[in-house]
């Protein structure tokens, strides 16, 4: 059985520091983050990958906030997707008006990562209501929630990165991920590493699943797909 796959959450945020703490948070809560330091990037990027959700700042370097959430609403593939404002504007109008736009919810700043995220996690609960939380391939179980990894029921000791990098795998199940695509899915549009760092942590994620570590396979010169053994008929 397989569950739907782990939400991911564009950051367009334009300081790297805040862009880096979002996002580090939004891992530790189970999500895939993807990151885009301009107006212009942010909207290339929400085009290609179909995030869950945007969380948007609103003064951005290129276009301002308001024209990305324009052109996000205005074209068809991103048209549904929620949008969390986020911004150091805090006046009741700036508020006002950011929601008067359709926006899903608006954050102020400085604000609590944690009361973030909990935002984050009300807007898709809304969104999506019967978003399962759980994925399973044999034995293999994961816990969104509660942020775990098992097998047979025994817990799997993984990282962030190392859980990231398992969900979107098992969410791709059957279809090669190349390396490409999962630097920019579990590391994040802005992260610069090589290949090699894709291989360094799919090869520690192998020692660590035990049994479970032929359910990914590596597929020479491209990247690597994940096929549980009762799948490969």
């Amino acid at each position: 059985m397989f569950f739907m796959s782990l939400p991911s959450v564009l950051v367009i945020e334009d300081e790297p520091d805040i862009l880096s703490l979002v996002s580090h948070h939004l891992q530790l809560a189970g999500f895939t983050a993807l990151q885009a330091l301009t107006g212009g990037d942010g909207l290339k990027l929400a085009r290609s990958q179909k995030p869950s959700l945007v969380i948007l700042d609103l003064m951005l370097p290129d276009t301002s906030g308001q024209e990305v959430f324009r052109q996000l609403k205005a074209d068809p593939a991103t048209h549904s997707v929620p949008v969390l404002m986020l911004t150091a504007r805090a006046a009741e109008t700036d508020r006002v008006q950011g929601l008067e736009l359709g926006a899903d919810d608006y954050v102020t700043k400085p604000f609590s990562p944690r009361e973030l995220i909990l935002r984050v996690k009300g807007i898709l609960r809304r969104v999506h209501p019967e978003e399962a939380r759980v994925h399973e391939a044999g034995h293999l179980k994961l816990d969104l929630d509660q942020h775990r990894a098992t097998w047979k029921g025994k817990e799997l000791l993984l990282t962030v990165t190392e859980f990231s990098l398992l969900v979107q795998l098992i969410k791709n199940r059957g279809r090669v991920q190349t390396r490409e695509s999962l630097l920019n899915q579990v590391w994040g549009y802005t992260y610069y590493g090589g290949s090699r760092t894709v291989d360094t942590h799919v090869r520690r994620l192998r020692e660590k699943l035990g049994p479970a570590n032929e359910y990914i396979e590596t597929v020479r010169g491209v990247g690597y797909r994940f096929m549980a053994p009762s799948e490969s008929a």
